[in-house]
């Protein structure tokens, strides 16, 4: 492997130790971690993706499968899932943190997750996510540019999560006012005023979700434009495909806000008989486009695609990492499998020199042979993992 210097300079969260109960395959589970690449090989069905799905679990949202809490306790002989738990210590510039996550205690009888930061209970996401974040990628998005727009959403604001922690409280409270909004229209209750304020709740909380993700990508643009952070991964554009975003590039936000408002107004009617609304930050999409062959990625092959991909979280890494101090745990899950030899060696080479923790997984150890010496090596097995 080549020995190139980091791409900055900017301390590295990571992830030192990770406790499960009941999650998943694994009734219990205990690892710590001392490398600043983890590679975990083994074969399919040993719980592998598992453990990235309970680390992208540590920070705000579904993580990685999208799973409902209540989805993610271990069954056993055809029972109801378990109560479970996850936990991670890290260390990071503002010392250590423990995070944990669950359905156990309280919550047990509900099914709903609750969260602790440092033993206490998280205000919010966005508490969380100005602890911890992360970002993946999995076979399952290698469809991600042929499905709907709710994947891509996700994936966006998950990078922005990472930039702006505050990014998950306006997303939450967005949905929520639209939420009220939906029911009160759904039962035929026009009450002028409380639609006018869930409405108007709406448009500031959409107006400020989008322009995070506006931002967002006019900063990670100019980075995947350079090259410097992708290697040999092309070169790509993140594009925005929002109503909201286009009128940002026009007017300051308060006029946006009122003109988002006023809209909203005037589809209540239209909104109530196609049961949600039209407009408002749920209606984002994303596109790539690969710009040495001016393609957008729905049109690009599937190698082409996941290349992509990469090359925006290695810019997004790197990005966060000097925007805010520490970069957001990767986790790649079969990805270097999927890879072309050139390209397999270019990822490595790019993580070598990355500000942040990578969780690797594949079935096979041998493909992660050029990491000899730089990453911390298991094998996988239904019982845990053991020093490969």
């Amino acid at each position: 492997m080549p020995g190139n210097p980091p791409l900055t300079s900017a301390p590295t969260l990571r992830l030192t130790r990770l406790r499960l109960t009941d999650f998943r395959s694994y009734a219990s589970f205990e690892q710590r971690f001392a490398g600043r690449i983890v590679a975990i090989a083994g074969p399919n069905g040993v719980g592998k993706t598992n453990l990235l799905e309970a680390i992208s679990l540590l920070g705000p949202g579904r993580g990685l499968r999208g799973a409902r809490a209540g989805e993610i306790g271990r069954r056993v002989l055809g029972a109801e899932p378990r109560p479970w738990a996850a936990f991670g210590a890290f260390e990071g510039a503002d010392g250590p943190t423990e995070i944990g996550t669950g359905t156990v205690g309280e919550n047990a009888e509900t099914g709903r997750r609750r969260y602790l930061v440092d033993g206490e209970p998280a205000k919010n996401q966005a508490e969380l996510a100005g602890r911890a974040a992360a970002v993946w990628l999995t076979p399952q998005m290698d469809r991600l540019f042929q499905e709907g727009a709710s994947g891509r959403r996700r994936f966006l604001d998950r990078l922005v999560w990472a930039l702006d922690p505050g990014h998950a409280r306006e997303v939450a409270a967005h949905d929520t006012a639209m939420a009220g909004r939906n029911r009160l229209l759904a039962e035929g209750r026009r009450d002028a005023g409380w639609l006018a304020a869930l409405e108007d709740a709406m448009a500031r909380h959409a107006v400020a979700a989008v322009a995070a993700r506006r931002s967002l990508g006019q900063r990670l643009n100019l980075l995947l434009a350079a090259g410097t952070a992708t290697g040999a991964f092309p070169a790509a554009r993140l594009d925005l495909i929002c109503p909201i975003a286009a009128a940002l590039d026009q007017a300051p936000a308060l006029a946006v806000e009122d003109g988002l408002r006023d809209a909203l107004a005037a589809s209540r009617g239209r909104d109530a008989a196609a049961g949600g609304a039209a407009q408002g930050a749920h209606r984002t999409d994303m596109d790539l486009v690969h710009l040495p062959k001016g393609l957008e990625a729905a049109l690009c092959s599937t190698g082409e695609q996941k290349a992509l991909l990469v090359s925006v979280v290695l810019a997004h890494a790197t990005l966060i990492g000097g925007a805010r101090g520490f970069a957001p745990l990767l986790l790649l899950d079969e990805v270097a499998a999927h890879l072309d030899l050139a390209r397999r060696e270019a990822l490595y080479d790019a993580l070598a020199r990355l500000p942040a923790q990578v969780f690797l997984t594949g079935t096979e150890p041998d493909i992660f042979a050029p990491l000899q010496g730089l990453a911390e090596g298991f094998q996988a097995t239904p019982e845990g993992l053991r020093p490969a």
